[in-house]
């Protein structure tokens, strides 16, 4: 139902956009707005985010930025209560069901029961007191991870104690959809955006404005 009713403001809100770009302004804020509220020191990059978020409020025309907060704000209240309701990839659906998949480029997410399976035939019988240090170097919105903690979850593990990820995507729109979803389920990771083959994520010396860190790796949610 939560995944449906985003779809259809997605569809309401498209005027001078496309559905799509709608979708995609509205990630793209949602990520920035959840990694600013969790930097205490306002540095270079932290500024420089809140005017990318401005920009994108903006695009929407002179006097339409509070509004399209709301509705934004509207959708994101949609989107916790979907993953609320369960351990699951609630991004990479509405991606693929409302037909914003990039056929030109190849871009498909993995139906989530596929990346569920995987991670069940992969994970072992995990220790419940060891940490499980995760790697992706091609996170696309986070599915393999968020299976992996929905098996943990099933196995009465607390994915939140116990996972640590750090995971790295080229496409600038993957890694807010990623971030997001490891944000809001509490997962301890950090994303980076960029070619994991030619510049891999190390930890040090990377682009700080390239990479997101989610609530539970600065500790803000313990």
């Amino acid at each position: 139902m939560y995944k449906r009713n985003i779809i259809r403001m997605l569809r309401a809100m498209s005027g001078g956009k496309l559905p799509k770009e709608v979708f995609i302004d509205w990630i793209e804020c949602l990520a920035l707005t959840i990694q600013n509220g969790c930097c205490i020191v306002k540095d270079h990059t932290w500024h420089e985010r809140e005017e990318q978020y401005l920009r994108c409020i903006r695009s929407y025309g002179i006097g339409s930025e509070k509004d399209v907060q709301e509705k934004f704000g509207q959708m994101a209240a949609m989107l916790v209560m979907a993953m609320e309701q369960e351990v699951q990839d609630v991004l990479g659906d509405i991606y693929m069901e409302a037909g914003f998949e990039d056929k030109g480029k190849g871009q498909f997410f993995t139906p989530f029961n596929i990346s569920y399976l995987c991670a069940q035939m992969t994970l072992g019988e995990e220790d419940r007191s060891r940490t499980i240090t995760l790697h992706e170097p091609a996170a696309g919105t986070g599915g393999m991870i968020i299976a992996v903690a929905k098996v943990l979850q099933d196995r009465g593990i607390n994915y939140q104690r116990c996972l640590k990820v750090e995971a790295q995507e080229l496409s600038w729109n993957a890694v807010y959809m990623c971030y997001v979803q490891l944000s809001l389920l509490g997962i301890d990771a950090v994303i980076a955006q960029g070619n994991s083959l030619t510049e891999p994520y190390t930890g040090t010396g990377y682009p700080p404005g390239r990479v997101f860190y989610t609530p539970k790796r600065m500790g803000m949610l313990l």
